[in-house]
């Protein structure tokens, strides 16, 4: 029972130990033992990927696939108003990631997203426009997800680097199989 005052602790009524007890065998018997060569593969991909391998286990366990492709939004990359060259430790950052995952930029106007690809072709495979802040929800999707289309992408296999908290919603709107926010994948800005 929730209601007003309720802190949302556990349910003090009969039989409370029983459902922990059923909920906590029926969890486990739903999670897979994975052999341990699965277990090793997998963790050299998260390596691949530059992630911490509770990451990329935790993005593919809820979206049920690989990460094929990282989505970077204009401000994850760090593109000020008009810029189109990415920062030395963004650029190398990014050719980590060659062959490991396609790399796709969403760009903000006024910069041409044509601008940014043409300036780092071998860092970036595709650039759109990104959705305008004040875009209607169903604009951002249709926009993200004619993006992902030009490359034949599953919405379920790219994860979405974010910046702010908009961007951050774009995950769900567009059916994302994550969002990482740029410090997992940039580390912070200014450390050294």
């Amino acid at each position: 029972m929730s209601g007003l005052g309720h802190n949302g602790g556990p349910t003090m009524e009969a039989g409370y130990g029983f459902r922990k007890l059923a909920w906590t065998k029926a969890r486990a018997a739903l999670l897979p033992s994975l052999p341990l060569e699965v277990v090793r593969l997998r963790v050299k991909r998260a390596e691949r990927l530059g992630l911490p391998y509770r990451t990329y286990a935790t993005i593919r366990a809820t979206s049920g696939q690989d990460i094929v492709a990282f989505l970077f939004s204009g401000n994850a990359l760090d593109l000020r108003r008009g810029e189109t060259r990415l920062s030395a430790p963004v650029a190398a950052r990014l050719g980590t990631l060659d062959g490991a995952a396609t790399r796709l930029a969403a760009i903000y106007a006024p910069t041409a997203p044509e601008a940014v690809l043409a300036a780092q072709p071998e860092l970036i495979e595709g650039a759109g426009r990104a959705p305008a802040f004040t875009a209607p929800w169903r604009e951002t999707r249709d926009s993200l997800r004619a993006l992902m289309a030009g490359h034949s992408l599953p919405a379920d296999a790219v994860v979405l680097v974010a910046a702010t908290g908009i961007e951050r919603g774009w995950g769900s709107v567009a059916g994302f199989g994550g969002v990482l926010d740029r410090d997992v994948i940039f580390g912070t800005p200014g450390a050294a």
